[in-house]
């Protein structure tokens, strides 16, 4: 299933978050894997300081696995079904793991990509110094 998961970075983890980013560190662990960066990297960030992401997930409670994974350097302000449940072809039972490589959240993620900045240039660039950005513009 997708979720759309709203979030903001807690005071003072900011930097720990882009070291972990950086270093390859960011959900070591998980069996999401590299899911992590994906979504940071896809992530947008609004006025509001508030994170938005679309997350795949298949635990049968929403961010089951990941949850402690994201709430070492996030507070989860919200975490809601990205699209009907119905009609998504994994929960529904008829095409399992689809979500990886379903486009059903497409207008949802594209909508998203146009509101707000980039999550990870927006966090660097308020939080590193200018002669350290660099490390971190390539995860």
């Amino acid at each position: 299933m997708r979720y759309l998961v709203k979030a903001r970075v807690k005071p003072g983890r900011e930097t720990a978050l882009l070291k972990a980013i950086a270093d390859g560190t960011l959900g070591h662990g998980s069996i999401a894997g590299d899911e992590y960066l994906h979504d940071l990297q896809r992530a947008r960030v609004g006025e509001d300081g508030v994170a938005r992401w679309v997350e795949t997930c298949f635990c049968s409670t929403p961010l089951a696995e990941e949850r402690s994974y994201w709430e070492k350097y996030f507070e989860l302000l919200r975490v809601t079904d990205a699209h009907n449940r119905k009609n998504c072809r994994h929960e529904n039972g008829t095409e399992p793991w689809a979500c990886c490589d379903c486009d059903c959240t497409k207008r949802l993620e594209e909508r998203l990509q146009r509101q707000g900045e980039p999550f990870l240039k927006k966090m660097q660039d308020t939080t590193l110094p200018d002669s350290t950005n660099q490390s971190c513009n390539n995860p």
